[in-house]
């Protein structure tokens, strides 16, 4: 099996990259070659093949063509607030370049007379409105608020008449918020959500945007990775309104950022009620602090998974080495 990761020196994507190194394959299949591609990627283990370039090049594009992978994990993005910022951007990384990348891998199969390769699509809630219904539903009506989420929302729906014509075999998976990301600047008006957990595990003092009863859709990255490899081998329902969207989103626990903060308080032995300051912001709050319940049974039922409990959410996020007993024998 070929398999690509795009994105694969972002956050999500370069640990995607290690568990694919590490694991050696993708359900029962061995993995013949593993390419990772995006704009800049550093030094990488040894046996991954890089593409680097930008995936609207055309020779970035021949490149991934040549490679014909089997399995593709489309995680190169313009995020969010950088994507609101310029538009136009965002139209020519996160809407474009993916439709010519869909249309590259389908062409490539046909020419070869193989089949439909599995193409696993990172997309995002924010491809729905606010405010959201109570709860988040499987049919819940997209209406995205913001360039990105417009844009990846397209994406879906191309993915999926490519998937309805037997050209590709696309899944995409609605990503909540992920964590930790470092600290550092991302374009992400949520990255507030990382940033607290760093903070508290420091025992720093952090002044959070949104109040401690507001609730968010939380996931740690390494389950984040896991759940995308999942989805490559998952069978989708044969019928329903994901069936048709080829879209799902995933289990997530909901947490107030008080139930976070005294997790975290909990875990790392530091007093959170001293070190965060609550000042709201309501733009912030309205967007990433009221997000109800969600009907996730539908990815429950393919394999999808949450982190279980809060503190294996915070350990997952921000200790490397942590590891829930059998943990990753379970999702081979």
């Amino acid at each position: 099996m070929r398999v690509l990761v795009t994105g694969a020196g972002g956050f999500i994507g370069a640990i995607l990259l290690r568990l694919l190194h590490a694991r050696q394959r993708i359900g029962n299949r061995p993995i013949a070659l593993l390419a990772a591609c995006d704009q800049r990627l550093g030094e990488l283990p040894a046996g991954i093949a890089a593409i680097e370039g930008d995936l609207g090049e055309a020779q970035v594009m021949e490149r991934v063509a040549a490679l014909a992978p089997d399995v593709c994990f489309h995680l190169a993005a313009v995020p969010g607030g950088a994507a609101e910022a310029d538009p136009a951007l965002s139209r020519r990384v996160n809407l474009h370049a993916s439709l010519d990348l869909f249309e590259t891998l389908a062409n490539g199969a046909a020419r070869r007379g193989a089949g439909p390769p599995v193409v696993v699509y990172a997309s995002t809630i924010a491809v729905y409105g606010h405010p959201l219904p109570d709860p988040v539903r499987t049919d819940t009506p997209a209406r995205p608020p913001m360039t990105y989420g417009a844009h990846k929302l397209a994406c879906e729906i191309v993915l999926a008449d490519f998937t309805r014509r037997g050209l590709l075999d696309g899944r995409s998976l609605r990503l909540p918020g992920i964590v930790a990301r470092p600290r550092a600047p991302s374009g992400l008006v949520s990255a507030f959500m990382s940033d607290v957990m760093h903070a508290l595990k420091a025992g720093e003092p952090f002044t959070c945007p949104v109040g401690p009863s507001a609730t968010a859709w939380w996931m740690s990255a390494r389950r984040c990775a896991q759940n995308l490899v999942h989805a490559a081998v998952m069978v989708p329902a044969a019928s329903g309104a994901d069936a048709a969207s080829r879209a799902w989103v995933l289990p997530v626990l909901r947490l107030s950022m008080e139930e976070l903060v005294g997790t975290l308080s909990s875990v790392y032995g530091v007093d959170g009620r001293q070190l965060v300051r609550y000042t709201p912001q309501p733009a912030v709050e309205a967007v990433f602090g009221r997000y109800p319940p969600l009907d996730d049974r539908a990815a429950r039922a393919l394999g999808l998974r949450d982190d279980g409990t809060p503190s294996a959410l915070v350990q997952r996020a921000l200790d490397a080495g942590f590891e829930a007993a059998g943990e990753d024998d379970a999702w081979r």
